[in-house]
């Protein structure tokens, strides 16, 4: 088995308004080590979603190649890429995308539950992911109820609830104040490492970039690094 999860090859992606085509992402090459955690940094608009996007089969490239656990993902048909987004990787993004009419355990639930998961099974392990990110008391919460910090920890247990190979987390903090920012990207990392997953985060909080074990930085289509950042024992706050 390879030592990568993640292998990137001559990454390319344009988009084109009119006459202008726009180089977001310009032959990019890199590869992320199983069990790794990642941040991916950059300006607005520098392509960081895009390439989150591409990994997570949301969208396809131009041209080159990305393999994840040895399959190479941009030739694969639409419904491939859907029993590849379901088993493979788990999302997390800005907003939390919480089904509103559904309790915290429920939405949970159900990505496994679809899978063909018994249901009381899916709620048990919902139950337990959700203990895990500290939400016990808030299980039958809905999601108004809850403050943003607490729906960004139930999107990251969602996120684990099918046991994914890869977790990709675009700015998981970004509409949090300092303390839940603070929170949830510890309980993220924390979450990562405890279940052995490969974590890729996009995100501008310098805090949140710094806990990773390898950065990047998207500039002009081009990605720089990687930098590894801080001894494992030191990246604890």
């Amino acid at each position: 088995m390879s030592e990568f999860l993640v292998g990137v090859k001559r990454l390319v992606k344009d988009y084109t308004s009119g006459t202008e085509t726009l180089h977001i992402l310009r032959g990019i090459s890199f590869g992320v080590i199983r069990g790794s955690t990642v941040a991916v940094s950059g300006q607005s608009g520098s392509g960081k979603s895009t390439l989150l996007n591409i990994l997570g089969g949301l969208d396809r490239s131009d041209a080159g190649s990305v393999e994840v656990a040895g399959v190479d993902i941009t030739g694969l048909s639409e419904s491939s890429l859907s029993v590849y987004r379901r088993d493979r990787v788990g999302f997390i993004f800005q907003f939390h995308y919480l089904l509103k009419d559904f309790t915290a355990l429920e939405n949970v639930m159900l990505p496994a539950y679809m899978t063909g998961m018994k249901k009381k099974a899916a709620l048990e392990k919902a139950r337990r992911l959700l203990e895990e990110v500290h939400l016990d008391a808030r299980l039958h919460h809905f999601p108004s109820a809850l403050s943003g910090g607490e729906r960004q920890r139930v999107a990251v247990a969602r996120a684990l609830v099918n046991d994914p190979d890869l977790i990709l987390a675009d700015e998981p903090t970004g509409n949090l104040d300092p303390d839940n920012s603070s929170a949830v990207a510890e309980l993220l990392y924390a979450a990562a490492e405890k279940w052995g997953k490969t974590l890729m985060v996009v995100t501008h909080d310098e805090t949140v970039a710094r806990r990773a074990m390898y950065r990047y930085t998207l500039e002009g289509g081009v990605l720089i690094g990687p930098q590894q950042t801080l001894d494992p024992a030191q990246r604890r706050p």
